[in-house]
């Protein structure tokens, strides 16, 4: 079975990591604020805080951005749901913005629609988060602009576009958030096995990051509220989480954003070898701006002429051939969950249309041109 994804792993990640198996230190060592440093240096961000995974981060985030009860956060239904997850962990309100036909990503219009109808009702978001669904940035100018009209602050979602780079701003610089996740997995464009970060400008963000993903403590006398310098000496002064990132997945992560270029590299002429390939295909490629380059994390197509049966047909066809497609995403306000909460089939036409069609191809650094050939030639046979 080709995979849909895959880490690559080095006999430097190796090296890395049983370093560490050797050291002192299995966690909270020297390795994690290495690595933080090093996302630092990577983006142009200020502060990095590694966490436990992504889920993590976008919560930890939202609490840092004093999300709770009575608030709201808008996202969009194309994304895991972590994404919408993290609001309701806060105790606060979800609700979704339609997405773009042709980059899949959250809609500005539509956003921008919504927000003059909140004003109205008086029902503002607290907080964006707008998803750079496959790599591919969203119109982060834009939403930048709405934010400075209407109030909400924005968490970039930038699980899937670690390296990618929006009007020649790197994702994860802040130059139009608050904060910026990043995802580790193993099927991500970098991994540290599991794993998440949260990148700031804001330092006193980046404090309430580091107190939250740590049970709420510090053992730094410059922040304590009791006149105690003790070695042995630590306050709690909020209530957190242990949401840390160990040695050894920061070790790995370290290692592995020295082929971070490498591995975009041949992202995109995996990319570009399907586009060319399908061209001659009745689908629909995920739109990328001109002024943006994206990380390519995943390549989905839309089947213009299919439907959700057709899909599904062609789906069990490509997996049965040995090919590993996958399905990026069920809309998270289908999910039963959500719909318990008041969503239903029809709140996001465009999401949903997009959903009958999608399907996800095989997209990795170890793809081999023979695979992208089984692949392209199993899909032409189906739609011929």
């Amino acid at each position: 079975m080709i995979p849909y994804g895959r880490q690559k792993i080095s006999n430097q990640d190796v090296e890395a990591v049983v370093a560490v198996l050797r050291s002192d230190f299995l966690t909270q060592g020297p390795k994690v604020p290495e690595f933080e440093a090093a996302l630092c240096m990577l983006t142009g961000a200020k502060h990095a805080v590694a966490m436990n995974s992504a889920t993590s981060a976008l919560h930890a985030a939202c609490l840092a951005l004093g999300l709770g009860p009575g608030d709201r956060l808008w996202t969009t239904p194309i994304t895991f749901v972590a994404s919408a997850n993290c609001g309701i962990y806060c105790g606060a309100t979800v609700d979704f913005v339609d997405i773009d036909a042709e980059t899949f990503n959250l809609c500005t219009t539509s956003l921008e629609q919504k927000l003059i109808a909140a004003a109205k009702n008086n029902t503002l978001p607290k907080i964006l988060i707008p998803v750079h669904f496959g790599g591919n940035p969203c119109d982060m100018t834009k939403i930048k602009q709405l934010s400075l009209t209407y109030g909400f602050r924005i968490i970039e979602d930038a699980s899937h576009a670690i390296g990618a780079q929006h009007h020649r701003s790197k994702i994860g610089s802040g130059a139009y958030s608050d904060i910026t996740v990043f995802s580790f997995h193993p099927v991500k464009i970098i991994t540290s096995g599991e794993g998440g970060a949260a990148l700031t400008n804001d330092h006193e963000i980046a404090g309430k990051l580091e107190a939250l993903r740590s049970h709420g403590i510090s053992r730094d006398p410059a922040v304590f509220k009791n006149d105690i310098n003790e070695p042995w000496y630590y306050e709690q002064s909020t209530l957190g989480f242990n949401f840390r990132m160990n040695d050894i997945e920061a070790a790995l992560g370290l290692s592995q954003l020295d082929s971070l270029e490498s591995f975009s590299f041949r992202r995109r002429q995996i990319a570009k070898t399907y586009q060319e390939r399908l061209a001659h295909l009745p689908v629909a490629e995920q739109l990328v701006c001109e002024q943006d380059e994206s990380g390519w994390h995943l390549y989905v197509i839309r089947l213009l002429h299919l439907d959700s049966q057709q899909r599904n047909t062609l789906f069990r066809s490509m997996r049965t051939a040995g090919i590993g497609v996958n399905l990026h995403y069920i809309p998270v306000h289908l999910q039963p969950f959500y719909q318990d909460q008041g969503f239903k089939l029809g709140d996001l036409p465009r999401a949903e249309s997009y959903f009958n069609q999608c399907i996800t191809l095989p997209l990795h650094p170890s793809l081999l041109e023979t695979e992208i050939e089984a692949i392209a030639s199993n899909l032409e046979r189906f739609l011929k």
